[in-house]
């Protein structure tokens, strides 16, 4: 068992905050118009979203299964992205805050069921969304997380969730400071452990959060915690 780290607390007190802004929101009313309507796309499981900083229009949406999608209008209409590549499971997005041009995607499904679609690394586009290149890690089978730094877009954080029921080397987190044309492995515990989360502090670019899971058939006997560095 791994022990409790600052990021125990730091989430402990994310949510206490978050918790307290939703109630004082909801007393005032500010929700009371508001109501869930479906946007689309059709036909598949929503495994990763993302947003364009200061475009309120323009959104990413990766299927388990079926791609990337992308709207500009706010949900109206989206438009397939991804389909010219060879895998079409998506486990991660991420746009960077740096330039926005610039959006990772990770294959592979992150999220443990029956049955879960394989990825083959990480992809970037340094146009929107419009073209995709493969940058590697394409045996972590799947990426659950994507973090990029705040102020340099080549700088990203990779959580490699790996395979799901069994042991795996290709797993924890990476790293790339080149805009993925190398990528360094900065954390790493056992080959049945692996990692689902990574945060990044957005006034700090070297502080990183996240989350590790023991992946083993046997649930029962696997190991959780979270690990912090600086």
């Amino acid at each position: 068992m791994l022990r409790r780290t600052p990021l125990f607390s730091f989430f402990r007190s994310l949510a206490a905050t978050v918790l307290a802004a939703g109630s004082a929101w909801a007393a005032e009313g500010r929700f009371d118009a508001l109501r869930w309507r479906h946007i689309g796309p059709v036909g598949n499981r929503v495994s990763a979203v993302a947003g364009v900083p200061g475009d309120a229009n323009t959104y990413f949406f990766g299927a388990a299964s079926g791609g990337v999608f992308r709207s500009r209008d706010g949900g109206v209409h989206w438009a397939p992205v991804f389909d010219d590549q060879p895998v079409l499971s998506i486990g991660a997005l991420a746009v960077s805050t740096a330039d926005p041009q610039v959006v990772w995607a990770g294959t592979g499904e992150a999220h443990i069921r029956s049955n879960v679609s394989l990825g083959n690394g990480i992809y970037r586009s340094t146009d929107g969304g419009d073209t995709w290149t493969h940058l590697g890690l394409t045996a972590s089978g799947r990426i659950s997380r994507i973090a990029t730094h705040p102020s340099d877009a080549d700088t990203a954080w990779v959580a490699a969730l790996g395979h799901l029921y069994g042991p795996q080397e290709e797993r924890g987190i990476f790293r790339t400071q080149d805009g993925g044309a190398t990528w360094e492995r900065v954390l790493f515990f056992f080959e049945d452990t692996a990692t689902s989360e990574i945060v990044i502090s957005p006034g700090c670019g070297r502080c990183a959060s996240g989350p590790v899971d023991g992946k083993a058939a046997d649930r029962e006997a696997a190991s959780s915690g979270a690990a912090t560095a600086a």
